[in-house]
């Protein structure tokens, strides 16, 4: 019998992935949203102008579905630093391997998972630098140029990312493209 993870990672098209999505949602109530969305955009676009030689089908995927367990409403700080690993053990009840789980798991560091994972070091930049990019109830959005400088001197300050000086170049290359 096909899991949900099989359904999922044998679509190959992005788009059609997050129809899937938009459908879990309905049924499930798992997290999906426009930052979602925005951020599986972010992903897509860094993989296509980068050849960092990863499976692009499991990062995108993996971008879809590691915020899962996230809550829309204000968060308490326990529920902040355990979402991401109680929607790698959800995904595991869907079917995803665990190599998959662990990607999902260390969009952000709060498990201690090591080493980790090179895709996570992506949804990690994508979600952070993304998320900053938007809006909240709390703040406006930052400009590109402020979230650059808080992922790299803030969020990760002391921390190894594995492509942070690419997703940087690829974003200021992006900006002079739009301008």
């Amino acid at each position: 019998m096909e899991t949900f993870a099989d359904y999922i990672l044998s679509e190959k098209d992005w788009i059609k992935k997050m129809e899937i999505m938009h459908y879990l949602k309905k049924k499930t109530g798992v997290f999906f949203d426009k930052s979602v969305i925005f951020k599986a955009l972010l992903t897509k676009l860094f993989l296509d102008n980068t050849d960092l030689g990863l499976d692009e089908n499991i990062v995108i995927t993996a971008c879809l579905l590691c915020n899962c367990k996230k809550s829309n409403s204000p968060q308490e700080l326990d529920k902040i630093k355990s979402y991401a690993k109680e929607g790698a053990e959800y995904l595991s009840e869907l079917g995803f391997s665990d190599r998959f789980c662990k990607i999902c798991e260390e969009v952000n560091r709060y498990s201690g998972s090591t080493p980790r994972e090179k895709e996570s070091d992506i949804l990690e930049l994508v979600d952070q630098f993304g998320g900053m990019l938007l809006d909240r109830p709390e703040r406006i959005a930052f400009n590109v140029d402020e979230a650059l400088v808080l992922l790299e001197y803030r969020n990760l300050k002391d921390k190894e990312n594995y492509y942070l000086e690419q997703f940087k170049k690829f974003i200021v290359e992006m900006q002079e493209v739009l301008v």
